[in-house]
């Protein structure tokens, strides 16, 4: 039997290449999608994955993601981690072109992945018996917070079209699952959301023990995929130990009382 195929975007980085690297040490193909070439040529020479370069906000890059998923005959697993925050002002404040920015790569790129590689999961699925889509969003798409809500805005968004996805294939042997972590340190999520603010970006982690990293989220995407077909994990909100909910976070060393 040929080896089952992810098609994982956002793979340059962080959860995606950590995604990308664990599903190849389980012996997948992977498509590892994403727009900087020479991050994807690297992650290429680590894991021998299949690589594209392209940006999701582009009509024309999906559909060349999609010929491509054609040519190397299809995919049993898409993993939509492609997103990103911009900014940490206020509603009022706050910069429309970020907001306008986070909707096209969260909402509308993952719509428009969606949309151009279901028929090749339909293929895959009526050939196999099953097909999964992925798609990591975030607590920040449960729970509003002060100088977030473009981010929510984006995120409950991204949740609401998981949700109607997973409605409208029912009786199709697809599963539907959601990914929302918490609190994850990575090399460059809070450093992109405040505009490369290195300090700003480390103030968020500080004296949090053992946030979550991306290949604790990587773990939590191929665990669910890698599940008997009939299980779906509908909904997953992974978080580290010390921040109970998004309004709660422990800083300093967890200690029983």
């Amino acid at each position: 039997m040929a080896a089952r195929r992810a098609v994982v975007t956002g793979a340059s980085s962080g959860i995606g290449a950590a995604t990308v690297r664990l599903f190849r040490s389980r012996g997948w193909d992977v498509l590892a999608v994403a727009r900087r070439a020479a991050k994807l040529e690297a992650l290429a020479a680590e894991t021998g994955a299949d690589v594209l370069v392209a940006d999701i906000t582009s009509a024309a890059d999906v559909s060349a993601l999609a010929d491509r998923v054609a040519e190397l005959g299809g995919a049993d697993v898409l993993v939509n981690n492609a997103g990103g925050a911009f900014g940490s002002a206020s509603v009022e404040e706050s910069d429309v072109e970020d907001w306008r920015a986070m909707f096209e790569v969260n909402v509308i790129g993952t719509k428009r992945v969606v949309s151009a590689l279901l028929p090749h999961l339909r293929d895959r699925a009526r050939a196999t018996g099953g097909a999964d889509v992925v798609t990591v969003t975030s607590t920040a798409g449960f729970v509003a917070y002060e100088n977030g809500g473009g981010y929510n805005a984006a995120k409950f968004a991204e949740h609401a079209l998981v949700g109607a996805l997973r409605l409208e294939l029912n009786g199709e042997p697809i599963r539907v699952v959601e990914i929302a972590p918490g609190m994850v340190q990575t090399d460059e999520f809070s450093l992109t959301r405040f505009g490369g603010d290195a300090q700003k970006a480390a103030a968020v982690y500080e004296g949090v023990a053992d946030p979550l990293v991306a290949e604790d989220v990587a773990e939590a995407i191929v665990h669910a995929v890698e599940l008997p077909t009939h299980v779906n994990l509908d909904l997953v909100t992974l978080r580290p130990v010390a921040q109970s909910a998004q309004h709660k976070l422990a800083r300093g060393p967890l200690t029983p009382r």
